[in-house]
This record gives C-alpha cells, sequence and structure tokens, in this order.
C-alpha cells in the first residue's frame, strides 16, 4: 500500500497503515480504508457496497468506503478506519458472527422416531403378558416403524434438492429447504437483483437541429467507444442499436471524473458530466433546464453532450428492470408471500419509481450495509419470517442474518458462500421456482408423515390385538414404507420454465 509522507510517496505492508496515514489510491484498485478524500478526483464503483449502479465522482472532502472500487483518477485518502474497523472488515465479522448463531432444528420425525422405540418395547411386553404368545409380542416388533419415520423425510428432502439442482438451484441443507417454505415476507435488493445492474440509454434529447435523437447517440459513442466507463459502454451499445453513424474526430482526451473531450469537423466535442459541460466548459444549459430537470426527477443519469461550444443534448441513461421481475413477484404472492420489499443503498427517487413499477409493499433507500442488516433484524424481531434475495458484498450480513438467505448466480464470492440458497443461473424467476419447490417438498413431506404414522399405527395396533401374524404385519409394514419412500423420492412437481 502506497502512503504519502513528507510529501513523498512510500510504499508499506498494508498492516501497517494507521489512522492518520495519508493513503494514494490509483485506478483500478480496491480501497482499502474508510475515510475522507485530501486531494485528487476519481469516479468509484461503489456497487459492491452500496447498490449505486452508476459510478459515483469523489473530490477533496467526499468520504469513501473500503472494498470500493477505483475507475479512474488518482486519491489521496485520510485513513479513518483501517484493518478490523474498516466497513469491509465489519461485514465480514457480522457475516460470521451471523452464521454461528444459526443453528439446524431437529426434525419431527426424527424426536418421534426416538420416542416410538422404547413404547413399542413397552407394547409388546404388555401384549406377551395379555396373551401369552410370542408371536403377537413378535408382531408388535415388526411393526415398529422408526425407520420408516427417518428414513422417508431425508428422502424427500433429498429428492427436493437434487430437483432444484437439475433447476438451476443449489439448496444448501434441508435446513434451508424448510426453512425458504416457512418464509412469508421476501425482500429484495434491487441493483443486479430486480434490476440488471446494467446502464442503458432511454432517452436521447437532441437540442440542436441538426442532429437527430440517433445522430446524438451515435456523435457521442464516436468519442465513447474509446473509453471503457460504464456510461461509455451503455452508449456504444445504443449506437449499435441505431443507424450506428459513425462521425470522425481527432484524438481523444480523458477528463478524470468528467468525460471525454475530442475535435470533430474544427469544433470541440465535449460528453460527460453536467459539472464539466457547464463549470469547466462553460456551456450554458439554462435554456434546457425543465428538460434537464424533468430526467433527474425520473431517477436518470444524464450524459451531457456540447458541441461548437453549445449543447448539443442529453443522453439520459438507467438500469434497466429484469424482465420477469414483476411475473416473479407475482408468483411469490401465489406461493404464500405475504409481503414483499425492496432494500437498497440507491437514491430514494429511483426506488421509489421501481417499487411503483413492481407494486412492492415498501422500500428502504439509501441504506449502508449494517442499514440492511437492522432492518432484517427488526423485521425478524416483529415475527416476520425473510427471504432475503442479494448478491452483493454489502448483501452479506442481511443474507445472513435473514430467515433464509438467497444469492443471485453473478453475485459476490460472500454472499454466495454466506446464502442459504445460490442460484446458477442469472434468473430472477429462480427465486420463485425455489420457493415453489420448498413448498411443494415441505406438503410431500407432511403428506408422508401422516401416511406413515396413520398406517403404521393401524397395522401395530392390529398387531397388539393379536390380529396380525409377525409375517402378516412384516409384509404390510415394509410394503408401506417401500410405498410411502416412493413416494418420497416423488420430486415436487413444480414447473420449472427453462431457457
Amino acid at each position: 500500500m502506497w502512503l504519502l509522507r513528507g510529501g513523498v510517496e512510500i510504499q508499506v505492508p498494508a498492516d501497517t497503515v494507521l489512522v492518520g496515514d495519508s493513503v494514494v489510491i490509483g485506478a483500478g484498485t480496491v480501497i482499502p480504508v474508510d475515510g475522507t478524500v485530501l486531494s485528487g478526483e476519481a469516479t468509484v464503483n461503489e456497487a459492491a457496497m452500496t447498490g449505486e449502479s452508476a459510478p459515483v465522482v469523489k473530490q477533496r472532502g467526499s468520504a469513501v468506503l473500503s472494498g470500493t472500487l477505483m475507475e479512474e483518477g488518482r486519491l489521496v485518502v485520510y485513513a479513518e478506519h483501517v484493518g478490523s474497523h474498516t466497513a469491509a472488515a465489519r461485514i465480514a465479522d457480522y457475516v460470521e458472527q451471523s452464521l454461528t448463531a444459526k443453528s439446524e432444528a431437529q426434525l419431527d420425525a426424527a424426536r418421534l422416531a426416538d420416542r416410538l422405540v422404547p413404547t413399542v418395547l413397552k407394547l409388546a411386553g404388555g401384549s406377551f403378558l395379555m396373551t401369552g404368545d410370542w408371536r403377537s409380542a413378535a408382531s408388535v416388533l415388526q411393526a415398529d416403524y422408526s425407520c420408516a419415520l427417518k428414513l422417508a423425510t431425508p428422502v424427500a428432502f433429498k429428492s427436493a434438492m437434487y430437483g432444484a439442482g437439475q433447476a438451476g438451484i443449489l439448496i444448501k441443507g434441508a435446513n434451508a429447504l424448510e426453512r425458504l417454505a416457512q418464509a412469508d415476507t421476501v425482500i429484495f435488493d434491487k441493483t443486479g437483483t430486480l434490476t440488471t445492474g446494467d446502464l442503458q440509454v432511454t432517452d436521447s434529447i437532441a437540442f440542436d437541429p441538426t442532429f437527430s435523437p440517433d445522430d446524438l447517440i451515435c456523435l457521442a459513442a464516436s468519442v465513447e467507444e474509446h473509453y471503457f466507463h460504464p456510461l461509455a459502454m451503455a452508449v456504444v451499445n445504443a449506437a449499435k442499436e441505431t443507424h450506428n453513424r459513425h462521425f470522425d474526430h481527432q484524438e481523444v482526451k480523458f477528463i478524470v471524473a468528467h468525460g471525454v473531450a475530442s475535435v470533430i469537423d474544427g469544433k470541440r466535442i465535449v460528453v460527460g458530466s453536467r459539472h464539466f459541460i457547464e463549470d469547466d466548459e462553460g456551456i450554458d444549459t439554462t435554456a434546457h433546464r425543465e428538460a434537464i430537470d424533468a430526467l433527474h426527477r425520473d431517477g436518470k443519469t444524464l450524459l451531457f453532450i456540447g458541441f461548437g461550444g453549445v449543447l448539443a443534448g442529453v443522453l439520459a441513461l438507467k438500469d434497466s428492470v429484469r424482465a420477469a421481475s414483476a411475473a416473479t413477484i407475482a408468483r411469490l404472492r401465489r406461493a404464500g408471500v405475504k409481503r414483499v420489499l425492496m432494500l437498497t443503498g440507491d437514491h430514494r427517487d429511483r426506488a421509489a419509481e421501481l417499487a411503483a413499477e413492481l407494486h412492492l409493499d415498501g422500500f428502504h433507500a439509501d441504506l449502508l450495509p449494517t442499514d440492511k442488516a437492522r432492518i432484517i433484524e427488526d423485521l425478524s424481531r416483529e415475527g416476520a419470517r425473510i427471504a432475503f434475495v442479494g448478491d452483493g458484498i454489502n448483501d452479506a450480513p442481511a443474507l445472513a442474518g435473514a430467515h433464509v438467505g438467497i444469492a443471485m448466480q453473478k453475485g459476490a464470492d460472500i454472499a454466495r458462500l454466506t446464502a442459504d440458497v445460490a442460484l446458477l443461473e442469472d434468473r430472477i424467476e429462480r427465486v420463485a421456482d425455489a420457493k415453489e419447490t420448498a413448498n411443494a417438498a415441505m406438503a410431500l413431506i407432511a403428506r408422508n408423515y401422516r401416511l406413515t404414522v396413520g398406517l403404521n399405527s393401524a397395522i401395530l395396533g392390529a398387531a397388539a390385538l393379536g390380529l396380525l401374524s409377525p409375517v402378516g404385519t412384516a409384509v404390510l409394514h415394509n410394503g408401506t414404507t417401500i410405498g410411502i419412500l416412493l413416494n418420497a423420492l416423488r420430486r415436487a412437481p413444480v414447473a420449472v420454465p427453462r431457457a
């Protein structure tokens, strides 16, 4: 790690950094400390910690979090929290504590089976004393069904988990399946879960009449195509869907945390932030303020295009909602979920719009990672059985603290390790598939439990009364056990759509 001491940059071991040190952070580096920017300017991808889909500009006075990625630029950061006290380290510690606190409940079937053994022995002895016939006692012993109880339930769990695995859902144990079936509240993270996590151009507004909306996209893409910023990549992808006109330009200059600049047909073109356009380039945007403010109110990220010293237009970008999000939420409600909520570190206006679009029961925005875990804890204390669906490092505490955690396929490693259920395909509909599978599996287990107890209790009673011979008891008992086990192997009839 590089530190700035006495005006000189020196490299030191990471574990020797102290609070108050000035840490130098370059492009492509994961920020190692929590602190405040002393100097420099950069764009930081905070998606892993806050869920914000668009990179954030950091400059003097801005707060930065450990675990976030510097995409471009250079910062000198005053270290306020280091080592085990950083946000990333506290998240890891929280996850460890949450996982340790979890315990697996013993299955009711196993407990009943353990209690059944002495009962059967007493019943066999009583039958012998009453009838004086050893065959009566033998019949009772043959009717003991503790093995059937202990076998049928785990076989059904294994069968359901195998079927879920074939459908692209990894369920980590019988307890996870049972807790998923019990869940009555589903809470989604926003970015990368309900949304794709990828920005897309939604609006192209040309203020210069010489450019059409498609021309404006292509104009911006002509200079942005040399740039690998998420905004630039979204513009280039949008240009490919148009007539893809290319504007010849001179050398492109990158202005860190602002945008790009070049020359086309002897005129300077700049593409970037509003601050870049207005303050650095001196381009007046007041004539178009109403249109710009309307896009802001829609929760969109704006890219300004200046050409020849005037505002040529604005591109609006937005994280796209997954096509199957609404249908998935509807299926979850049909599967017995009473509330569907959303937690996000993203801005409130964007969260409110998405919550309304998907008809969610509520949302919380502008959250830090520990806020998500706190909300999960508060709702759990009120009696909610929560299934939390997330994908980022910032979701790991919530995944660990929920009644059952579900990690998306493209989730961070710590999220997938923490979760009870991991999706093997990047399809949100798998969340509903998992819930339906769990419901059907638990319903099958309940039916098998009732059949096992009902049929075998009847056989046991008949044997105790001397109505069945040992051979007849064995045939009936083993026959019902085999039938119930075969029924347990029958996977839950959940229709899992495939691509």
